[in-house]
C-alpha cells in the first residue's frame, strides 16, 4: 500500500469535507438545530400575532366611535400608532388585562390600511 497516496487522498476527502460544509451553510440552506429552533419560534409568534392582530381589528370594528378614531390615529405618525391601538384598548384580548405591543403594532398597520 502506498502511504503517500493514503496521505493525499486523506487530505483531499477533509479538505472536500470542509468545503462541502462551507457551501451547504453559506449557500446551501443548511442551519445549526439551534438555529431552526429560533426560526420555528418566530415563525410561531408571527402566526399568533397575526391571529391576535385580527381580534383587534374586530374590537375597533365594534367602538361606536370607530370612524372618528381612526382618522386620528392616521394624522399620527406611524411610529405612535401602536401605543394609541393600545389606549383605545382594541389590542388587549378578552380577559387579559395588558395589550401585546406587537398584536397593537400589527394592528395598527392593518387598521391603516382601511378605507376611510
Amino acid at each position: 500500500m502506498d502511504w503517500e497516496k493514503v496521505k493525499i487522498a486523506s487530505w483531499g476527502a477533509v479538505g472536500g469535507a470542509v468545503a462541502l460544509a462551507i457551501v451547504g451553510f453559506a449557500w446551501g440552506g443548511w442551519v445549526t438545530g439551534g438555529t431552526a429552533q429560533q426560526r420555528a419560534n418566530e415563525l410561531a409568534e408571527n402566526a399568533v400575532v397575526d391571529r391576535l392582530a385580527l381580534i383587534c381589528v374586530k374590537q375597533f370594528g365594534e367602538d361606536l366611535e370607530k370612524d372618528q378614531k381612526l382618522v386620528e390615529m392616521n394624522k399620527k405618525n406611524s411610529w405612535d400608532r401602536d401605543t394609541y391601538v393600545e389606549e383605545q384598548g382594541w389590542a388587549t384580548m378578552p380577559d387579559e388585562e395588558k395589550p401585546e405591543n406587537s398584536v397593537a403594532r400589527k394592528c395598527a398597520v392593518m387598521l391603516a390600511q382601511l378605507k376611510q
